[in-house]
């Protein structure tokens, strides 16, 4: 028993690190609604498609529970989601793309999104390393831009 709550313990923390490395983030200094909006606009005019706009709080408060402001934006482009999906079509699973803005216990707004290189160890990937480089650098774009 001892050993499974050990090894159950370890790879709890291991997750939690691999989530934390992995999880790029930037610093608003906006509310949760001013920096969705400027999410939203940045996208756009980036041409590209808003699939979706997720109120995490507006849903907990419809369940009788507190949360911080948390909104999660998905969002995508057919001609760079389909150029990853013919190198795995699995790929799916992880498109369209998502960016989370949320407030933490301290009141600080926050941009965050998976980081993609950690794709490439999940699906195959090998032949889309240019297409990755330039879907980490428009994330990081993005997320600058909503956040400033």
């Amino acid at each position: 028993m001892k050993n499974t709550l050990f090894l159950l313990i370890a790879m709890l923390t291991a997750g939690m690190v691999f989530a934390q490395e992995n999880l790029h983030k930037v610093k608003s200094h906006k509310s949760v609604a001013a920096t969705v909006a400027s999410l939203k606009q940045v996208l756009q005019d980036k041409n590209m498609t808003i699939f979706a706009t997720i109120d995490h709080r507006q849903g907990a408060l419809k369940a009788g529970l507190e949360l911080r402001p948390t909104t999660l934006v998905i969002f995508g482009n057919p001609k760079v989601g389909t150029k990853l999906m013919q190198c795995d079509q699995r790929m799916g699973l992880a498109l369209p793309l998502k960016m989370l803005v949320w407030q933490d216990a301290e009141g600080v707004t926050w941009v965050g999104y998976w980081a993609p290189e950690v794709l490439k160890n999940n699906y195959h990937l090998q032949d889309c390393q240019e297409t990755l480089v330039k879907i980490k650098n428009a994330l990081d774009a993005f997320a600058r831009a909503a956040a400033n």
